[in-house]
């Protein structure tokens, strides 16, 4: 894997996701990478199932931002990403107000949902992959006491399910199922794996 994160310095790469997360996170693996925020509107279908839905939208974005650059020199990669929670099958994206965040929040203490993130890339030839995983997150039944300080820190907006796993939510969080990082917005491990596979077939 660290070969291959070696061999990813000398290409160019553009992440078409504003999220700072997702930055630290490739940042962290020794990615170098241009940001290209997509401007894709998530007005997807929310009746797909959820993990489609984090697919499907990562797709878009990416082509977004693949077309966006046309007439430029093509980068070698573009990465698009989103991530979801979803609770008994429904689709819990980023909080609106702080009603919106109180209420997502009073939905999922001390139950069990699931965070998808979607992950597309699409190479300099416009050929494409894309995945989804999955990791299942157990809250602890905190107060309404809790869920109110929390949404005074301002940590809920900009985040699926409104919580951060990797903030003071993290005080919510009895078990993690899964890859930590795709909670966080990014799964690395699985990106890499992805990566390795799409590259040797190209």
């Amino acid at each position: 894997m660290l070969e291959l994160t070696r061999t990813l310095q000398n290409k160019s790469i553009v992440l078409a996701s504003a999220s700072p997360r997702r930055r630290e996170l490739l940042g962290q693996i020794g990615l170098r990478f241009k940001v290209i925020p997509s401007t894709f509107e998530e007005n997807l279908d929310k009746n797909l199932p959820a993990a489609q839905y984090a697919q499907e939208t990562a797709l878009h974005k990416a082509r977004q931002v693949y077309k966006s650059l046309a007439g430029e020199r093509v980068p070698d990669m573009v990465i698009g990403a989103d991530t979801v929670v979803e609770r008994d099958g429904i689709i819990l994206e980023k909080p609106e107000d702080n009603l919106d965040a109180a209420a997502t929040l009073r939905s999922l203490r001390g139950k069990t949902h699931q965070v998808h993130t979607g992950v597309a890339i699409i190479d300099s030839s416009a050929d494409e992959c894309s995945f989804t995983e999955t990791t299942v997150v157990s809250f602890m039944d905190f107060s309404d006491q809790d869920i109110d300080e929390y949404i005074a820190s301002g940590e809920p907006f900009g985040k699926a399910g409104s919580y951060g796993i990797q903030g003071k939510a993290a005080a919510f969080v009895k078990g993690v199922e899964g890859c930590y990082f795709n909670v966080v917005g990014f799964p690395l491990h699985r990106f890499l794996r992805e990566l390795d596979q799409f590259i040797s077939n190209a």
